[in-house]
């Protein structure tokens, strides 16, 4: 059996090192979720579809999301491939709850739960449109 040489070792333990940190590096970097989506959710009165509007600056989050109840700001945050944001609204009588909303991207689709005390637990799913 070859001996291989020491200085073509070195260099392919050096390339190993620089591809595993390179995919390190890659693996902090957040999701990129710009963009429109369309959110699919099951509820007690059926299957609702919202568009969610997302900008993104870095791990932060804001926009809107947008359905049947008008539309609501949104906030929240982008690490690794986990996307969490939260909706503030209003009821008609005046009342505020709030819908926090988690879930792991993956390309241009995301899958994930919403909660809020009016409506409790729910999965969603979500397209980039």
């Amino acid at each position: 059996m070859k001996r291989l040489n020491r200085p073509l070792m070195l260099i392919v333990a050096c390339g190993i090192v620089v591809m595993v940190a390179a995919q390190l590096k890659a693996a902090d970097e957040p999701a990129k979720v710009d963009g429109t989506w369309e959110i699919s959710s099951e509820g007690p009165n059926g299957t609702m579809t919202q568009t969610l509007t997302l900008q993104q600056d870095g791990s932060t989050l804001k926009g809107s999301i947008s359905g049947r109840r008008g539309e609501t700001p949104i906030t929240g945050s982008v690490d690794g491939n986990k996307v969490t944001f939260q909706a503030k609204r209003e009821t008609q009588n005046g009342r505020t709850f709030v819908t926090d909303y988690s879930a792991t991207v993956d390309g241009d689709s995301m899958k994930g739960k919403m909660h809020n005390e009016r409506f409790g637990d729910h999965d969603f799913t979500a397209k980039r449109k």
